[in-house]
């Protein structure tokens, strides 16, 4: 596992970016992972900047989902079907033949988490996953005590969650879903690349026991570093509780810049 410590969400986003950029390089039909969320946002915007500037071609690349909401409407604008369409998708001038996702509203949930879990196999698997981090420590949905091997399934949402989410619907509750369907931690360790993005103080705990604590169920996102190729880029608030910090200063300063990220 790499650790980057970065001034702020902007440095971390446009870091990632230059990592996005190379890999469509290598492989422009490359298949990215995209997290839904307040913090993966800026490295979206930076990529669309990158794209409009002529500096990156993304006209072949493929976009994957990583999780969604069970029952609601085909097209409700805070699905996360809609939500990646209009941030990443649409943004980047692809159309919805490059996009691919759980069906969150087929009457089968099972079968629709099993047939994504085949889909994602038969694209090739995913190249690049971005990931966000809960302050408990989660990835996608996989809540605390998922399982490490977990594949996508579908998941109950915590009370919190629910009210956390309300924001996005009008403020109730009642419109929010009491199920998702997310990729499981072992599907997202299939991914070939995970990049995992934090900021704020508020996810420096979780951080700290993801990068230096034990792998454990409680903490899901301690599973990358189970992975062959993680990175995981944070601000300075987010690593104000990392206890190698400067270890990781030292060595990312000292990287090889044929490395990459």
């Amino acid at each position: 596992m790499e650790v980057v410590i970065v001034k702020d969400a902007k440095a971390g986003s446009e870091l990632i970016v230059d990592g996005i950029a190379d890999l469509l390089r290598r492989k422009p039909d490359a298949l990215l992972g995209v997290a839904t969320g307040s913090t993966p946002i800026p490295i979206y915007d930076a990529l669309v900047a990158q794209v409009a500037a002529g500096s990156v071609d993304a006209s072949r690349a493929r976009i994957a989902q990583l999780d969604e909401y069970v029952g609601l409407p085909a097209g409700h604008p805070e699905s996360y079907r809609s939500t990646v369409l209009r941030q990443v998708v649409e943004p980047l001038g692809l159309s919805q033949v490059a996009f691919m996702g759980p069906d969150g509203s087929a009457e089968d949930v099972q079968a629709a988490c099993e047939a994504y879990d085949k889909a994602l196999a038969e694209a090739g698997g995913v190249d690049l996953q971005i990931l966000g981090i809960g302050t408990d420590g989660h990835i996608g949905f996989n809540e605390p005590c998922s399982s490490l091997a977990s594949r996508t399934r579908i998941k109950t949402l915590t009370e919190q969650t629910r009210v956390d989410n309300a924001r996005f619907f009008d403020n109730d509750i009642e419109q929010v879903p009491h199920h998702v369907i997310t990729q499981g931690i072992g599907t997202i360790l299939d991914a070939r690349h995970l990049v995992l993005l934090a900021t704020g103080e508020g996810k420096a705990e979780a951080v700290a026991q993801t990068v230096e604590g034990p792998v454990a169920a409680l903490v899901p996102a301690s599973a990358l570093q189970l992975h062959p190729h993680a990175t995981v880029v944070v601000d300075e608030a987010a690593a104000s509780k990392l206890k190698l910090a400067d270890y990781f200063r030292h060595t990312y300063a000292n990287k090889p810049i044929w490395q990459g990220l």
